[in-house]
């Protein structure tokens, strides 16, 4: 006996599978378990154009940090020529120089900004995934509230039929 009653209310559980996908034995609609697959495509999709744009944005932060220690190696080399010579254009220099700074200081928030991108898109996922966690517990529980109702009303109805039984 314990064993019957146990299999539907297993069967009612609800199983995650490793694709991350919520089904259900009998208890979800179709319209539903699309609605949970959509929901979940949606979500990976976004979590690959996040992934996408941050890389983007990596890159070309990689891109203009390799340009500006190109263009500060190559200054380097064109000041050394100039003091080499008798600096009849030191001024030119200095201003290119303050534009070298000017460029680093730029960068540095830059990356700054990258950073901090980062650490608000792992916690808004970690946000996300208890979420979801939670709402598997809340249907887990729905399934489990379905289950004993529908024992109990089973039960009442099978009262309810011996009562009219033994009526006649």
């Amino acid at each position: 006996m314990m064993q019957t009653e146990q299999q539907p209310q297993h069967q009612n559980q609800l199983t995650v599978q490793n694709s991350g996908s919520l089904s259900f034995s009998s208890h979800l609609s179709k319209e539903d378990e699309e609605i949970s697959k959509s929901a979940l495509s949606t979500f990976r999709a976004k979590e690959e154009e996040i992934e996408r744009k941050k890389l983007e944005v990596r890159e070309k932060v990689q891109l203009q940090l390799g340009r500006v220690e190109e263009e500060t190696k190559r200054l380097a080399s064109i000041r050394e020529e100039l003091e080499a010579l008798a600096d009849p254009m030191r001024k030119e220099v200095a201003v290119v120089r303050k534009k070298i700074d000017a460029v680093n200081k730029d960068l540095k928030p830059l990356g700054h900004t990258c950073q901090k991108k980062e650490r608000e898109y792992k916690e808004a996922l970690e946000a996300f995934n208890e979420k979801n966690k939670e709402k598997v517990q809340l249907i887990t529980k729905l399934m489990e509230l379905v289950s004993e109702s529908e024992k109990l009303r089973m039960k009442k109805l099978e009262e309810l039929s011996k009562n009219i039984d033994s009526l006649h």
